[in-house]
Order: structure tokens, then sequence, then C-alpha cells
């Protein structure tokens, strides 16, 4: 099995965050996103996983070690592809060519999931998919009575499924798929100016390949502020088999409300931390009410409430107001 993760992006909508870091290495109760994405997959696949394949921008060496790293600690080998243009879906994925051998599951970096179930590796293809109250600003699935999608739609104006694609999919053939990639860019097949994922899935299930849905328990989104605040608050209620609270850290006067993520060394003075708190590592903070929120690492804080915010790392605060959005090395005093 191998796992290919297109995360080239930019990451616009969750700046000022990602002018440092690229996006899927943003920390999740201390695990960046795409680590706790490969974790996920890594569970769900059912077979031992070889390869996982990164495709980035021009992200630098030490962003590429860290990617390499978090393969090999799950037993994979890791390879880096780049994506020099931003051409699409179909585009991105097919710069990992030469790793499309096999069984293949394609995951994109900006969602993290919950799910209890295993890959059936038999089958043509898997969409995974998560059922939506308003299914007009998603890609859903249709299926027959025996299970088959029949029908990829893209942001239905009326209902026809509230079956939405998360962005994960698995192929029982790697060379198949990228062979039906690189036909539309063979061909110039684009829509809005990008090769588009869907249109090699649509060509691939006309020339009879089945595909089924594998239903996730939650889906969990990463694409702006709120929505990975929001995530982080579900990893921390989610994350029961984790040690999520250093022994190193040092804590005087102050309460902890679980779940709460509190890093190697974190000092903590005065204050009440949780819930859905995520602090990194080396951080100080004092004086401070903080509840549903992100901290980064070699962080120091003193305020008096902190809300739904998301403080990035060797950032300096005080006596700050509440609902934050704070890039790395930014001082406010």
């Amino acid at each position: 099995m191998k796992i290919i993760i297109p995360m080239a992006g930019m990451g616009k909508r969750m700046r000022p965050h990602t002018l440092t870091i690229p996006k899927p290495l943003i920390s999740i109760a201390g695990k960046p996103i795409v680590q706790r994405l490969s974790e996920g997959i890594v569970k769900v696949a059912g077979q031992e996983v070889d390869e996982i394949a990164f495709i980035i921008g021009d992200f630098g060496a030490e962003v590429e070690k860290t990617l390499i790293a978090i393969a090999e600690s799950l037993g994979a080998k890791g390879s880096i592809y780049y994506q020099r243009k931003a051409l699409g879906t179909a585009h991105a994925i097919n710069c990992a060519a030469d790793s499309m051998q096999g069984n293949v599951i394609v995951a994109f970096a900006d969602t993290l999931f919950d799910a209890d179930f295993k890959l059936d590796a038999s089958k043509d293809g898997i969409i995974w998919t998560h059922k939506v109250e308003d299914p007009s600003a998603f890609g859903v699935v249709k299926k027959g009575a025996d299970g088959v999608i029949t029908d990829f739609v893209e942001k239905p104006a009326e209902f026809v499924s509230d079956e939405a694609i998360i962005g994960i999919y698995y192929f029982r053939d790697g060379e198949n798929l990228q062979k039906e990639l690189q036909y539309l860019m063979d061909n110039n097949i684009v829509k809005g100016g990008e090769y588009q994922l869907t249109d090699a899935l649509e060509n691939m299930k006309l020339k009879g390949l089945k595909f089924y849905s594998g239903q996730v328990d939650e889906w969990l989104d990463c694409g702006n502020k709120d929505a990975t605040v929001y995530t982080s608050n579900r990893v921390l209620a989610l994350s029961k088999d984790e040690k999520l609270i250093a022994e190193s850290a040092k804590m005087s006067n102050t309460q902890i409300i679980e779940p709460c993520y509190i890093g190697e060394n974190v000092v903590l003075e005065n204050c009440v931390v949780g819930p859905h708190v995520s602090i990194g590592a080396n951080s100080q903070i004092k004086d401070t009410v903080i509840r549903n929120s992100m901290v980064g690492t070699d962080s120091h804080i003193e305020g008096k409430f902190i809300d739904n915010s998301m403080i990035g790392n060797s950032v300096t605060l005080v006596n700050t107001a509440d609902d934050l959005s704070i890039g790395d090395f930014s001082t406010s005093v």
C-alpha cells in the first residue's frame, strides 16, 4: 500500500500562520496535521504501508526532513515530489507518478477524520465520504441500490445526495490511475484552467470500474482559523489513548480542565487552562484564563482571557483580548 499526499498549496486562508510554515505542518495537539492524517489512514488501511509520497512546493530542506521522519515513524519510506504550478488536483497527484503502483490511497492534507472501518482492498476504488446537512457546498456522490457510485456531482443546486467527498480516495490499481491522470494532461482536458481528479474518476467509471463510498464518522476541516481551532478541540476529545500532558510541564496555582495538550517544558503560573487547549513545547503562560485555543511552541503569554484563538510559535502577548489569530514571531504588549 502506498499513500500519496498532495500538499503544495499556499494555505492562503490560514494566513498569517502559513506565512512561516506549510499548513499541513501546523500542529494539532502536539502533532502536525499531515502526521495525524497519515496515522489515521494507516489505521484504516488494514495492511502494511510501504511508502508515503508527499507532493510539496518549495518548502525547504527542514520541511522535507520532517515529512520523511513522519513516514519513517509509521514504518514507511518517505518520498518527496514537487508541484511547481497549481494546475489542479489531477495534476498534483500525477506529480507522484513514479509512486503509483499497486494499492494507492490519495489524501489531500487539509482534512482529518475519525473512522471505524477497515479498507476493502479488493474493490476497484473507494471514495471516502461524510454525510452533511447542506450538500450544496460540496462535491457529493450518488449511488445505486447496489452501493456502487453512479455519479460525482459538484456542489449540487438541487438535492441528489448528502454524502460529501472528504478528499481521501483508494485505488486498487495505481498504474491505471496514473494513466487516467496522464490522459487528461495529454489531451488538455481542463475545467476552470485546471486538471480535475473527478474527470479521471468519471473516465474510470465509464470504463467499468466500480467505486464505492467509505463513510467516516467525523470529518474535520483545517481550512481556516476557526475550523482549525474546532478541529483541535475535537482531536483532543477523541485522543483518549494519547498521553496529552507532558511530565516535564511545570504548573503552579493552575487549574487544568481536560482535555488539554500540554507540551514538554511548558510553564503555567496562576492560570485556568481548558477545556480544549493545546500548548506547544517551551511556552510560558502566566495570569491567564485560556480555553478553546491553540498556542504554538516557545511562546510567552500574560493576559486576562483568551478564547477561540490560534497563537503561533515564538509569540509574545501581554494583556491581550480574546479571539485571536496571531502568526509566528509576533509581539503585542
